[in-house]
């Protein structure tokens, strides 16, 4: 027998899945401080509100397996109320309503009115730019665009977040300073696409006038760049990269595959040649450049002959940063019509692979390093050693930087001074540079 609580509600709110998520939780978390709700982030709460990823099968399934277990909290009587948004319930809506009917309600991905109002708060407009932020407080994302116009065969994406619109520069502008003003220092520019950016408010590509216009904010001293498509990639950006200290030499360009037969089945609207010449464009640019990629192993149709070309394209191009994900077949994707003939075994495997390519290629880039100096700013404390990172590492998925403690106290979100001593495949051990 369940007794009504007459304790003051607490929102917890659940992020799972990408970078755009938690900028998604982070104005929801806005808008109910700013209706004077108590909210907090992955912490104890009555009320519950999980931000749900439906991207790939095991997005899907880590979802599903949340939402399972906030109901079943629910009817313990230690949660009173779940709300489920976000991309699995914008997708699949009906199929949940169906399968878990114990949530009190779903919405999708632009319905945020609608949660605030099931929440007892109201959406506030004049709140543009300003947010609860959760991750910690030297870098924050900034989302510059929603939805995507890419025709990729295997991403639902579109399907889920719907076609691409740009955000104003002068909003983005805004919530830079609003940013800067709480102690943020490094913007990482986040959108499904940022080479698309200002085609749909400005009839053209505008990213570079945009970095130029969020490097004048006070207080801002990195500003990083992820998801850039490659095709119409705007070369404009690598002058501004190059000239503007603010700029990181850093850009994460997820590029999927390199076989020609496997790119045109994605639908990527580039070849293997378009591509090469592309990132040799990069190096030239910007020598300094770190390039970050992700690729796709396992695809409908992917032969030995193409997983090999692919091998030896990554041991050519020495990436950087690398990341390699198996083939998820998706529902009403294009690539849903094709038959997934690659056992998951083999995905595995070619997985490994190119992940032990680079690996070896990782830790031969890091040995260079030894002995040079280089700016990291320090994140958190792990241990026995400060970690930080340079400008050439995103936050959760590149390298970091360990200091050994016992040197002396470092600030989190402090720039320092280091002096590589050592290095491993992702990781590399320094000491502060006195002066």
């Amino acid at each position: 027998m369940r007794t009504k609580t007459l304790k003051k509600n607490k929102i917890n709110v659940v992020t799972l899945g990408c970078s755009k998520n938690v900028y998604d939780s982070e104005v929801l978390m806005g808008q109910l401080r700013a209706n004077n709700k108590e909210v907090v982030h992955e912490e104890e709460g009555n009320i519950v509100v999980i931000n749900t990823c439906g991207f790939i099968a095991n997005a899907k399934e880590e979802s599903v397996n949340t939402i399972l277990e906030y109901v079943q909290k629910k009817e313990e009587g230690i949660v009173d109320k779940v709300f489920v948004t976000g991309c699995l319930s914008e997708r699949y809506k009906p199929d949940l309503q169906k399968e878990i009917p114990s949530v009190d309600q779903y919405f999708g991905t632009t319905e945020l009115p609608g949660l605030l109002k099931a929440l007892g708060a109201d959406y506030k407009h004049e709140l543009i730019g300003e947010r609860l932020t959760t991750t910690p407080k030297n870098y924050a994302y900034l989302k510059i665009a929603e939805g995507c116009d890419r025709p990729c065969s295997f991403c639902a994406i579109p399907i889920m977040r719907g076609k691409h619109r740009s955000t104003p520069i002068e909003d983005l502008v805004v919530e830079a300073q609003n940013l800067a003003a709480n102690g943020v220092k490094e913007l990482i520019l986040i959108a499904q696409d940022l080479t698309y950016y200002g085609l749909d408010l400005y009839k053209k590509r505008n990213l570079a006038e945009l970095l130029i216009k969020l490097a004048e904010v006070e207080g801002i001293e990195w500003i990083r760049l992820h998801y850039a498509f490659p095709t119409g990639f705007p070369m404009d950006v690598l002058e501004v990269m190059r000239n503007e200290p603010k700029i990181c030499n850093y850009i994460d360009i997820p590029l999927q595959h390199i076989a020609d037969p496997i790119l045109k089945s994605m639908r990527r609207g580039t070849t293997k040649e378009k591509t090469t010449k592309l990132l040799k464009e990069f190096r030239a640019a910007v020598p300094e450049m770190t390039i970050r990629t992700t690729l796709i192993v396992g695809y409908p149709g992917e032969t030995e002959e193409d997983f090999q070309t692919l091998k030896n394209w990554v041991k050519e191009m020495r990436f950087e940063r690398l990341g390699c994900f198996t083939y998820s077949h998706e529902e009403n994707t294009h690539a849903y019509n094709l038959v997934d003939d690659v056992p998951e075994d083999v995905k595995m495997d070619r997985a490994n692979q190119i992940m032990e390519i680079q690996s070896q290629i990782s830790w031969e880039l890091n040995q260079e390093k030894i002995g040079k100096e280089f700016r990291v700013v320090i994140d958190r404390k792990e241990g026995s050693y400060f970690v930080g990172r340079t400008e050439f590492d995103s936050p959760d998925v590149d390298n970091e930087v360990l200091i050994n403690a016992e040197e002396g106290y470092l600030r989190t979100g402090e720039f320092f001074n280091v002096r590589i001593t050592a290095a491993e495949d992702f990781d590399l051990y320094a000491e502060i540079v006195q002066g």
